[in-house]
């Protein structure tokens, strides 16, 4: 990709970046290579926005791991921006590419002080702790974190999965329950509830499997992951002892129609491929109920 911009201008550069930040998009590679090969040498016509780029330049060196580059747009920024929030959380972030871990802490914990509303050092804070591989505290950050910004539906998504690391199922699920609440339709959402309480095991939680892989399926029939937690769910169910006789028949009858619906999709997908067809076919065989 770096090639593209190899004849291009020092304002058709600066508009590449100026898009890119508009976007939010990262591009890293190109987003150094252009700074490298073209920007540099111009940045005094940059005016005002000189800053900018060189933010977006300093983020773009830490994902490349240009750590020499970083450090060098984060010394301006810093000797222009001595008080800036927004410039001490990229000083916290250039510490924890060097695994500087506490110092960056002490940074974050200054910039909280400063601003309690300021949710982005919060984070820093979570992504830190599970870099040290401390998942506990890395949890009770985002449990504080939550108390404050109830609405960030990220911060739930990545507080069921620290739960999940720590086997503690029934937390990960109150996670997932949060944000089914805030988007009762996507499908993903309630597909992973289901997995959970399928992850739990019992009775119970098998019926409420149940109950969500279905759901999962009838906001999106293509889910193929669903069909499949579901197909498993319902021979779970079929094989416990708190399972009533009258129960099983339409239990069978809900595993051959599901089992129907992963072949048509494999067919669908898999037209020219007999060979995948039939391995799905035999699968489904040993997967299937029996009345």
């Amino acid at each position: 990709m770096a090639g593209v911009y190899d004849n291009i201008t020092w304002s058709e550069a600066r508009n590449v970046l100026r898009t890119w930040r508009e976007n939010s998009e990262r591009q890293s590679r190109d987003v150094v290579y252009i700074w490298e090969s073209i920007l540099k040498q111009h940045v005094d016509k940059l005016g005002n926005e000189k800053f900018l780029v060189l933010e977006q330049v300093f983020l773009a060196a830490l994902d490349f791991h240009s750590l020499d580059l970083a450090e060098k747009c984060l010394k301006i920024l810093m000797t222009e921006f001595p008080g800036s929030l927004r410039v001490h959380k990229c000083h916290a972030m250039h510490l924890e590419a060097i695994e500087l871990y506490d110092e960056a802490l002490s940074v974050l914990d200054s910039i909280i002080k400063k601003d309690e509303t300021n949710a982005a050092p919060r984070k820093r804070r979570v992504a830190i702790y599970k870099a040290y591989g401390r998942i506990p505290e890395a949890i009770k950050e985002l449990t504080e974190y939550l108390k404050k910004f109830m609405s960030d539906q990220e911060a739930w998504h990545e507080l069921s999965d620290l739960y999940l690391q720590e086997q503690e199922y029934g937390k990960a699920a109150v996670c997932i329950e949060e944000l089914i609440l805030h988007n009762p339709h996507n499908h993903l959402l309630h597909q992973r509830y289901a997995e959970i309480k399928y992850s739990m095991g019992g009775y119970d939680n098998m019926l409420t499997a149940k109950s969500y892989f279905c759901q999962a399926i009838k906001l999106n029939p293509n889910n193929i992951r669903a069909l499949y937690g579901l197909l498993l769910t319902v021979n779970h169910i079929s094989l416990s002892q708190k399972c009533p006789a009258s129960k099983k028949k339409e239990l069978a009858k809900l595993s051959t129609w599901v089992s129907k619906q992963i072949d048509q999709q494999y067919k669908l997908k898999n037209s020219n491929d007999d060979t995948n067809i039939k391995q799905v076919e035999d699968l489904l065989a040993h997967l299937q109920l029996e009345v």
